[in-house]
């Protein structure tokens, strides 16, 4: 697998051109194929993939790391970090539209991405003296029609509502990878980027990794979370940004090397 660089990243300068939504403030919106635009936002995107966002939808298209990513996604590289980010692949033709969708809808609903989950909001974080800093705003783009429905949300709301709180944790645990990274102005070697990519988004790989080259026996993981990371994947995950936290950085809070 290979990554290219991207383009500077203009989300945060599209978000500051939209209204932002302050904690407490509402806002009302609803879709559903009602709706005379259902399916027009699914078409001509640059959707990114957080790692739990790959391994959400792997899950439900039943797919190996390696076919999924090349099947549905493009590797790029963060500016300035060269950390791995995966953007959802559109299909060929004018509409350009997310593989997943149908004149009925999403096929993989259940298992959507978060960019999916959080319109018609967009979420922007920071880390601010070691705080993660989140603000959410409006994305009120012409063609939606669903700001006329009911009902009323506040971002929280809209939050529980689209079960996003498990995304936005591993999202923001990412996040404070990359800030360490710009904080110490390190940049990935080739080796650190396929290591970042194996262990964040090749979560199936990465279960081989760990039992081939016996990693349990360098790390203080108790037996029965070791047990536990090798069948579940989303233990792999949390693990894994452990474990790339203390490669890249030397240290990290739940994680030490044993027989270093």
């Amino acid at each position: 697998m290979t990554a290219q660089h991207n383009d500077v990243d203009t989300t945060q300068e599209f978000l500051d051109s939209m209204p932002e939504l302050k904690q407490g403030e509402k806002f009302q919106f609803a879709c559903h194929p009602g709706v005379a635009c259902f399916n027009a936002c699914c078409s001509d995107l640059r959707m990114p993939l957080s790692p739990y966002d790959v391994l959400q939808l792997r899950q439900e298209t039943g797919q190996g790391s390696e076919g999924f990513i090349k099947a549905f996604t493009r590797v790029e590289t963060y500016p300035n970090t060269n950390f791995p980010i995966l953007y959802m692949k559109m299909t060929d033709g004018p509409a350009r539209t997310c593989p997943f969708v149908s004149q009925a809808g999403c096929q993989v609903y259940p298992h959507r991405s978060a960019a999916c989950r959080t319109y018609p909001l967009g979420r922007a974080t920071r880390v601010d003296n070691g705080e993660l800093v989140e603000q959410y705003f409006i994305i009120a783009e012409q063609h939606c029609h669903g700001f006329s429905e009911e009902p009323v949300w506040t971002s929280a709301e809209w939050l529980q509502d689209q079960e996003l709180i498990p995304y936005n944790h591993f999202g923001d645990r990412y996040t404070r990878l990359m800030a360490r990274a710009i904080e110490k102005e390190m940049v990935l070697s080739q080796k650190q980027l396929t290591l970042c990519l194996l262990a964040l988004y090749e979560l199936d790989r990465f279960g081989d990794f760990i039992q081939g080259v016996n990693l349990f026996a360098r790390l203080n993981v108790p037996e029965e979370e070791q047990q536990r990371i090798l069948e579940n994947e989303e233990a792999r995950l949390s693990f894994g940004l452990d474990w790339v936290e203390l490669v890249l950085f030397g240290d990290n809070e739940r994680l030490q090397v044993v027989n270093p």
